[in-house]
């Protein structure tokens, strides 16, 4: 029993197969001492995204991480603490709860084994329940999906999440479902993000959904924010595997707007002596517009800066038409690129080049006429054939040919202890 209890204190929330950990928060003050503002209330996290503040009127020594036996309607619940301390009241100022009108449940003890095991027991049986409610509600022919099951921790209740676009009467169905498992139902409904969230997935860019990771809260994407950083709509590409529009496409929207802030309308027609240029496209970091001759295919496009295009908005609101629509190339556009290696890095062509190999210096002596012809050729300067022996030359007499020796003679083996000296051979 002991053992359950510290594997799942290990695992926390991460024991189950939901994302428990995404709600996290970070506890700044947990070296510190308790102050005289510490609080007896702690917040307790559940399946998924579902929390709760109990108070602690036990006084029990409850830490970060542990398994607590809470109060519920009816029964109770097993939930992980995830936060004590000061950080509670201003986790719950963040979330606009009141401790004045708020109601809180109590803490009725740390977990024991007994109620560790019926949990475990509890969480099993959630998939397999899933399933077979969503077989039930496919023989009522109702249009909803159920998406999620949680059982308490008791094993009294289970809360079955489920999307729909219209309104259902399940009033049928909670009656199935109650007799089939056997405890209390309760039907809660979900939105599509809130959805994916709790399935999980990965998204185009290639990381985990932000929905399943880290965002708590979804704000509202319209498709204004594809507009304003000049998106295409295409709604196969700007939706998200909920159905709906990315979240990702309000995280840089406000450094669009702000970057776009003086640039002239897109609506406006261009003027010129040539005929009028019409918007076609906008870059905005670099502060370029493209115009187009016609209205409806691009035909003619030019490339003006936005100061030019402000320029000649205010020559036609004068009456005046400009001779050409870009007088000279945007600044932005003639600075070359530079590609130097200014990290350090080695070139990612090395390996195409081949290496030159080596060639081994050879140790033997060249005698006779092959390899000396080699070298003549090499050198380029002809070969003067004597009767001279390489091997009798010494350093005194260099120059001296030795008549006695023969040019056919057989190579003999290098070796320093018959080597002869100079003295000798000056002696004799």
């Amino acid at each position: 029993m002991e053992e359950i209890i510290q594997d799942t204190e290990k695992k926390g929330c991460s024991g189950c197969t939901s994302r428990c950990g995404k709600l996290n928060v970070y506890d700044w003050l947990d070296d510190l001492p308790d102050s005289i503002n510490s609080t007896d209330i702690v917040e307790v996290q559940f399946k998924n995204t579902r929390k709760g503040y109990y108070r602690n009127s036990n006084d029990l020594r409850i830490e970060k991480g542990d398994i607590v036996a809470v109060e519920a309607s009816p029964g109770h619940d097993i939930g992980t603490v995830t936060l004590t301390g000061e950080l509670v009241l201003l986790q719950m100022k963040k979330h606009n709860i009141l401790l004045d009108t708020y109601e809180f449940k109590r803490v009725y003890r740390k977990a024991k084994a007994v109620d560790i095991e019926k949990w475990d027991e509890a969480r099993n049986l959630e998939h397999e329940t899933m399933l077979e409610s969503r077989r039930i509600a496919e023989r009522l022919n109702l249009n909803m999906k159920i998406g999620d099951v949680e059982y308490q921790g008791d094993r009294t209740k289970a809360i079955f999440y489920y999307i729909a676009d219209e309104r259902v009467d399940f009033r049928q169905l909670i009656k199935v479902l109650a007799e089939t498992f056997r405890v209390r139902i309760e039907m809660r409904q979900i939105g599509a993000r809130q959805e994916a969230g709790r399935i999980g997935g990965i998204g185009p860019c290639g990381r985990e959904l932000c929905c399943s990771t880290w965002m708590t809260n979804f704000v509202s994407v319209t498709t204004n924010a594809a507009r304003y950083q000049e998106i295409s709509l295409n709604p196969q590409k700007l939706a998200g595997q909920c159905g709906k529009l990315k979240c990702c496409l309000n995280y840089e929207l406000d450094a669009y707007v702000d970057a776009q802030q003086d640039f002239p309308r897109t609506n406006v027609v261009l003027e010129t002596i040539d005929g009028s240029y019409f918007h076609f496209k906008t870059d905005i970091f670099s502060r370029t517009m493209w115009y187009s001759t016609s209205k409806d295919i691009p035909a003619g496009i030019v490339m003006v800066s936005v100061d030019r295009v402000k320029e000649v908005i205010l020559l036609n609101r004068k009456g005046k038409k400009v001779d050409k629509l870009a007088n000279e190339a945007p600044k932005a556009l003639l600075v070359e690129p530079s590609y130097q290696n200014v990290v350090g890095q080695d070139s990612l062509t090395r390996f195409d080049e081949q290496k030159k190999k080596r060639r081994r210096p050879n140790k033997r002596r060249n005698t006779g006429g092959g390899s000396s012809d080699a070298k003549a050729v090499k050198s380029g300067k002809p070969e003067v054939k004597t009767n001279q022996n390489p091997k009798s030359e010494t350093k005194g007499n260099a120059n001296k040919p030795n008549v006695g020796s023969k040019p056919n003679r057989p190579k003999r083996r290098f070796r320093p202890n018959n080597k002869r000296k100079d003295g000798d051979d000056a002696k004799k």
